[in-house]
């Protein structure tokens, strides 16, 4: 395979199976099932391909099913940008005859870095490139976008819908500021935060509306506090949380779906919770003898728990987190995946990033206090 240069999972099933899409040098979207063994074990295997167009790269995807629930006979769509400008629409057949292409235009007069959907509006695609552009298009007669926007002086890197709130859009730029729009008045974003690094790439939070995870290249990734801007539509965010990693290009940053659950005292001692990953770790003992999971690498991001210091309001601060080895979790939690028939303890959020110069996926936890 070339190159990998964006990835998503869909958020609904195909074919019985959760599908990720994948974005790479060659040109090509691809698409793999997951699938399950009697080992338990799980492996990526290829489902359908679609080839962009000669000699470029694709440098961005999004699904249409960006948020929770979606009409059965809607149809699952795929946008994507290449190094050439180009937006290409694609439509999976869930039959199993793969992807088909729907619309191809050029976009921007450089690379288009970025392409995402209105999660709201699938008709709606947003596109964003090295020409300094911010644009959106009507799917349905692409050929002239229904807005320019010159706000941002660099490049356009990051675009994502809010998977929670209509009409909320967050885009980022080499000029290293995250602009927050409301979607029926894109003349001017109602709040701009400047960043410390180029925002290469932003995720709203699965469960939460409010908070942003934006990776900043040098400036390495932090999270936004959007709930007070988001209310009131005014420039009033914060940093909850923030981190560099030195020697580090930080190009790639997302939130895990699964989340940390609180025991009822009820339950048996025995647990069926477990890390993510093929090696989770050594496993530790809780007072009462239980066997409990190890950390999910050796320089995860934990919060101090040392300190006594309470904050009522997200400021810009590394304070909240720390670099080691201890757990995350306490004695009486448990990891699980995301959905209505939990209890999750809200405070406690696991995120991804992964490197440039050194290579490496790193596995945070972050504990909001």
């Amino acid at each position: 395979m070339a190159a990998v240069l964006d990835m998503k999972w869909c958020h609904v099933p195909v074919a019985g199976h959760a599908l990720l899409a994948v974005a790479d040098a060659d040109g090509l979207i691809g698409l793999y099932q997951l699938l399950g063994s009697k080992e338990t074990t799980y492996t990526l295997q290829p489902f359908a391909s679609f080839a962009l167009s000669k000699q470029c790269l694709a440098l961005s995807l999004d699904w249409s099913t960006g948020k929770a629930g979606r009409a059965s006979p809607q149809p699952l769509k795929i946008i994507s940008s290449d190094s050439t400008g180009q937006l290409h629409l694609l439509k999976l057949d869930e039959a199993g005859s793969g992807l088909h292409e729907v619309a191809t235009w050029q976009a921007h007069s450089f690379e288009a870095w970025i392409a995402a959907f209105n999660y709201w509006q699938t008709e709606v695609v947003y596109s964003g490139g090295d020409d300094s552009l911010l644009r959106g298009w009507d799917t349905r007669a692409p050929g002239e976008p229904t807005f320019t926007s010159r706000r941002h002086r660099m490049g356009v890197c990051s675009i994502q819908s809010n998977p929670h709130q209509e009409g909320i859009l967050a885009t980022g730029s080499y000029d290293e500021h995250v602009l927050l729009w409301d979607t029926r008045n894109m003349k001017q974003p109602f709040a701009d935060v400047p960043m410390q690094g180029g925002v290469w790439r932003l995720r709203w939070h699965p469960l939460h509306s409010h908070l942003l995870l934006a990776a900043c290249m040098h400036g390495g990734f932090s999270v936004i506090d959007c709930q007070q801007a988001t209310e009131t539509q005014q420039d009033m965010c914060a940093i909850s949380v923030s981190h560099t990693l030195p020697r580090s290009l930080l190009y790639g940053a997302d939130w895990s779906w699964l989340t940390f659950c609180r025991l009822l005292e009820t339950e048996p001692s025995s647990h069926s919770g477990s890390w993510s990953g093929s090696d989770p770790g050594a496993a530790t003992e809780d007072e009462a003898g239980d066997q409990w999971p190890g950390p999910p690498c050796p320089g995860s991001l934990t919060d101090d728990r040392s300190g006594s210091k309470e904050r009522t309001s997200p400021q810009p601060s590394t304070e909240d987190v720390r670099e080691g080895s201890s757990q995350l979790h306490s004695p009486r939690t448990k990891i699980c995946v995301c959905d209505s028939g939990t209890e999750a303890d809200p405070n406690i959020h696991l995120l991804a990033t992964c490197s440039f110069y050194d290579h490496v996926l790193h596995l945070w936890g972050w504990e909001n206090s």
